[in-house]
């Protein structure tokens, strides 16, 4: 069965609302099944489309860093208009800018599933000096429960690659200034990104409130793994505190 949606997406469900930012080259469509039982529960969800996503990777390489922290910040913006609370919530890099906006804005609480601070490719060093001569790499396959729900690229835009870099580095120096309520969510067979780094996000930000969450049976996808089940009960369980 096909569950690949891209677009953006919202949901009613109640005065708190849940901000869910999708991964670099990914979409909302591999938020999906989390927003649908956050709404089910309660909870209004809004998932946006980051710049340059959901359409090409050819887009993809005209956007960088800062147009990723705006739509994430814009889909803030507009989403506490209509909710008394906002929470901020996202899977690899909109970890990050979960936490990015976590520094920034009055959220009621931050989780972050799978955020890089330390990543396993090496070759990501090379990016700036590879993207003048190759445009795209060629991303590996994805399990086949999984792939049902991944709406995204299956190449990557070199030339994106440092901006991602740019976005870790960023955010690395942020974390000091978040004080909300955090979960960090952390799968044990990711390959993307090294385990190590939920343990650096939960030691440097100062919430009083933190918790760190392992699951074993999961890879990088998280929200659509096989541990989504219990991801979903650990996030509904620190919303409702």
């Amino acid at each position: 069965m096909n569950l690949k949606r891209p677009q953006a997406f919202e949901l009613d469900g109640g005065k708190t609302g849940v901000l869910l930012i999708h991964g670099f080259t990914g979409t909302p469509s591999e938020m999906r099944p989390l927003g649908e039982f956050l709404a089910e529960n309660g909870f209004s969800v809004k998932a946006p489309l980051l710049a340059g996503h959901g359409t090409s990777p050819e887009d993809m390489i005209k956007t960088g860093m800062k147009d990723w922290i705006q739509s994430a910040g814009d889909a803030y913006f507009e989403f506490s208009r209509t909710c008394e609370t906002v929470y901020v919530a996202g899977l690899s890099m909109g970890g990050l800018l979960a936490l990015h906006l976590a520094a920034r804005v009055p959220v009621k609480g931050v989780v972050s599933m799978c955020a890089p601070i330390f990543i396993f490719d090496r070759r990501a060093k090379l990016a700036r000096w590879i993207a003048p001569f190759k445009k795209f790499s060629a991303d590996s396959a994805y399990p086949d429960h999984i792939e049902p729900y991944m709406a995204g690229y299956t190449r990557t835009p070199i030339r994106c690659v440092p901006e991602l870099l740019g976005l870790i580095r960023k955010v690395k120096g942020e974390l000091h200034e978040v004080q909300a309520s955090a979960l960090i969510l952390q799968s044990e067979q990711d390959k993307t990104v090294k385990p190590e780094s939920a343990k650096y996000i939960y030691e440097h930000i100062r919430s009083k409130q933190k918790e760190i969450r392992w699951y074993p049976n999961s890879g990088h996808i998280l929200p659509v793994d096989h541990d989504k089940e219990q991801v979903f009960a650990d996030i509904l369980a620190f919303l409702q505190k």
